[in-house]
């Protein structure tokens, strides 16, 4: 499937998504409240058949956080990144890990250093730092005295 193919059945099922071509890939930015049913969707439709999710991360903009989603069909050979906006005062998205089983461990990387909920996820915790952890180290408002480096 061609991007503009890809960008009209997108465009079908959810009509507020918005597209950018500038990258290697398609990218798709909506909102966090729209992504569960399009990566139902997304995964559900054999048209599109993206059953392969091989990248979670996050990007912290200072007024907001983007979740970015990579998706890939290996049937039909096309590749999409998702993007979703988070407010920054709570920042979170539903889990995908019941559509996509790779999402479990990114999630909670993501959680982990960026404070995003991943609500519904069947464990989110802290994956590489301790319990006690206070703060989230990828965010740009987070100081580390011994770091001096100031963003």
């Amino acid at each position: 499937m061609t991007n503009e193919e890809l960008k009209t059945k997108i465009s079908e099922i959810l009509p507020t998504a918005t597209f950018d071509e500038t990258g290697e890939w398609l990218n798709i930015w909506i909102d966090a409240n729209d992504w569960l049913p399009l990566a139902w969707q997304l995964r559900a439709n054999a048209e599109l058949d993206f059953e392969f999710l091989f990248s979670i991360t996050g990007v912290d903009w200072k007024t907001h956080f983007t979740v970015v989603y990579h998706l890939r069909s290996i049937k039909h050979g096309h590749i999409v990144v998702v993007k979703a906006k988070c407010e920054r005062a709570n920042p979170e998205i539903q889990s995908v890990c019941k559509i996509w089983k790779t999402a479990e461990l990114t999630e909670r990387e993501v959680y982990d250093l960026l404070g995003i909920k991943f609500l519904n996820h069947p464990d989110l915790r802290r994956l590489f730092l301790t319990e006690d952890w206070e703060g989230y180290p990828l965010r740009k408002d987070y100081v580390d005295e011994v770091n001096m480096i100031k963003l």
